[in-house]
C-alpha cells in the first residue's frame, strides 16, 4: 500500500509539474515571438517601443511594450511568475521523491563513487548552488562584454560540469543534475533577477522618479538565456525514458551538443517571428549534429570485449547460451524484476516487467538488450554489479534469438 500511494504521488507531482511547465514555456515562447513582431508607428505613446497587432479566439488585440516604463502606471499590472515558480518547486520535489529518496538506484553508481545515500544528495545540492552562482558571476562581468564571451563562458561551465558529475554519478543521475540545474538557472533569472529588477522600475514610478534602465537590459538579457535553454531543458525532462541517450559513457558530450541543436532551432523561430525570411539553413547543422548525437551514444555503450571477432551469426539458441545469460538475467535483474520483488517498499516489479523465466527473458529481450547491453541503463547504478562479459553473454542471446526469428519469417 506503502508502494501504491508513493507511485500516486509521484503520478500527481508529475502531472503538476507538466502543467506548470506548460504555463511558464508557453508563457515565455508567446513574449519572445511578440517582442520579436513589434514594429514602429506613427501614433505610438511617448517612450514606447514598438507595437503589435495579433488576433486570436475571435478578438483582435492591440499590444504595446515601454522598453523602460510608461510614463504613467497603470492600476493594474499582471505579473508572469508563479508558473517559473511552480514549475521548479514541483520539479524539485520530483527530484526529491524519486531520485534522492532513491539515490542508491538512481543517482549512484558504486563502479564509480560508493557514495552514502546523504552525500550524494548533499553533492546534488551543493553543484545546483554552483552552478547558479558561477553562472550569475559570469552574467553580471560580462553585461558590458561581447555577446559571444557571454556565450562561450555559458557553454563551457555546462559542459564542465555535465564531465563531472557523469564522473562521480551514475549516467542517468548526472543526466538529470544536469537538466536540474540548467532549470534552476532559468527561475533563479526570474525569481532572483528579472521579477525584482521589474519591482525597483514600478517603485521608481510609484516614487515619481526616473526609472533606471540598467534593469531593463539585464531583465532581457536573463530572458533571453532562458529562451535558448528552454529546448534543452525540455530534452533532459523527457531523456529518463530513453536511456540510450544517457545511459552512455559520452552522455556528458552529448548534453552540450543539444544546446547547440536547442539554440539553433530557436534561432529559426526567432527569426521567423521578426516577419523575416526563416533561416531554413539551421536544418543542416541540426541534422549534422543530431547524427553526431546518435553517433556518439552508440559509441559510449558498454565494451563487450567477449564479442571481438565473432561474426557468425547463432543460427539456434544453443542450451549454453540460453542457460548463461538466464542465470545472469535471474541472479542480476530478477531482485526486482519479480512477481514478489525483493527489493524493499516494491510491491511490483518496475513497468510489470518480469524476468525470472526463460519465457520472461525471451518476451523481453529488445528491452534486456537496450538497457544492459546498448546502455548501462540497468541495472541502476550497476547496484548488482553486471560486469562487461556478463552483458556479452546477454548479447549472443539477443543474436540468437533475432537470428532465430529472421528464419521463422
Amino acid at each position: 500500500m506503502i508502494f501504491l500511494f508513493e507511485e500516486w504521488i509521484e503520478l500527481i507531482l508529475r502531472w503538476f509539474h507538466v502543467i506548470a511547465g506548460i504555463a511558464w514555456i508557453g508563457s515565455s515562447f508567446y513574449f519572445i515571438a511578440l517582442d520579436l513582431s513589434l514594429k514602429q508607428g506613427k501614433n505610438l505613446p511617448d517612450k514606447s517601443h514598438g507595437e503589435a497587432w495579433q488576433v486570436h479566439g475571435g478578438g483582435f488585440y492591440h499590444l504595446v511594450k515601454y522598453l523602460v516604463a510608461p510614463s504613467k502606471l497603470p492600476s493594474e499590472l499582471t505579473w508572469f511568475k508563479w508558473e517559473a515558480y511552480a514549475t521548479w518547486v514541483s520539479g524539485f520535489a520530483l527530484l526529491a521523491l524519486i531520485y534522492y529518496a532513491g539515490a542508491e538506484l538512481y543517482m549512484i553508481d558504486i563502479i564509480k563513487y560508493d557514495f552514502e545515500k546523504y552525500e550524494a544528495v548533499i553533492m546534488s545540492i551543493l553543484g545546483i548552488i554552483f552552478g547558479w552562482l558561477i553562472y550569475d558571476i559570469i552574467c553580471r562581468i560580462s553585461l558590458k562584454t561581447n555577446v559571444y564571451t557571454l556565450i562561450g563562458s555559458i557553454f563551457i561551465l555546462i559542459t564542465a560540469m555535465s564531465w563531472v558529475y557523469s564522473e562521480i554519478f551514475s549516467y542517468r543521475g548526472a543526466f538529470m543534475q544536469i537538466g536540474t540545474i540548467l532549470g534552476t538557472i532559468m527561475v533563479a533569472n526570474v525569481l532572483m533577477v528579472i521579477i525584482p529588477g521589474q519591482k525597483k522600475v514600478v517603485a521608481s514610478l510609484i516614487a515619481n522618479e526616473t526609472p533606471d534602465p540598467k534593469h531593463g537590459m539585464i531583465a532581457k538579457q536573463r530572458s533571453l538565456h532562458n529562451n535558448y535553454l528552454t529546448l534543452p531543458v525540455i530534452f533532459i525532462m523527457i531523456s529518463n525514458h530513453y536511456p540510450l541517450i544517457y545511459a552512455t559513457k559520452y552522455s556528458w558530450i552529448i548534453i552540450p551538443i543539444i544546446l547547440i541543436i536547442g539554440a539553433l532551432i530557436r534561432h529559426f523561430f526567432n527569426v521567423k517571428h521578426t516577419g523575416s525570411k526563416p533561416p531554413y539553413w539551421v536544418a543542416i547543422p541540426v541534422t549534422i549534429f543530431t547524427l553526431l548525437t546518435i553517433y556518439i551514444s552508440y559509441s559510449g555503450k558498454p565494451e563487450l570485449s567477449e564479442m571481438k571477432g565473432n561474426a557468425t551469426l547463432i543460427n539456434k539458441i544453443p542450451k549454453p547460451i540460453l542457460a548463461n545469460a538466464q542465470e545472469i538475467i535471474v541472479s542480476k535483474c530478477a531482485m526486482c524484476h519479480a512477481r514478489e520483488p525483493l527489493w524493499e517498499n516494491m510491491a511490483n516489479a518496475p513497468k510489470l516487467i518480469r524476468l525470472e523465466t526463460k519465457k520472461d527473458i525471451v518476451d523481453n529481450i529488445e528491452n534486456i538488450y537496450s538497457q544492459s547491453v546498448l546502455s548501462f541503463a540497468m541495472p541502476p547504478g550497476n547496484l548488482s554489479f553486471i560486469e562487461d562479459h556478463e552483458r556479452a553473454e546477454i548479447q549472443k542471446l539477443y543474436i540468437a534469438i533475432n537470428n532465430l526469428k529472421d528464419e521463422l519469417k
